[in-house]
């Protein structure tokens, strides 16, 4: 696997793409045993339900899955690769600013 070397923690958003769940489900086992601040998935609702059963059968805990966003990005009725793409940032960076307004109320 290519991620150990990234050095992939709490501070990484991490986001799977390939739709192969040969790939993304273990990458996405790997992202939530490092407590990204972001997890997203892409697929639609169908496939992201049976990722969710695999990931059941690998012994995934529900609350896991339930950081795993998906389908993946802002609903901005995106069609295109370039507004996709800005859906997916502006979930990630909405994700990013909720964990620093509760850490500094927790303050």
């Amino acid at each position: 696997m290519a991620l150990p070397p990234l050095g992939i923690d709490h501070y990484t958003a991490f986001v799977a793409l390939t739709h192969d769940p040969k790939i993304d489900d273990p990458a996405l086992e790997y992202a939530l045993a490092r407590d990204c601040f972001y997890i997203g998935a892409l697929g639609s609702k169908k496939t992201h339900a049976r990722r969710v059963e695999r990931l059941k059968q690998a012994g995934v805990s529900d609350s896991d899955i339930a950081r795993i966003h998906a389908p993946i990005g802002l609903d901005i009725s995106a069609v295109s690769p370039a507004e996709i793409a800005v859906a997916i940032m502006g979930e990630i960076t909405s994700r990013l600013r909720q964990s620093t307004r509760k850490k500094s109320v927790a303050a």
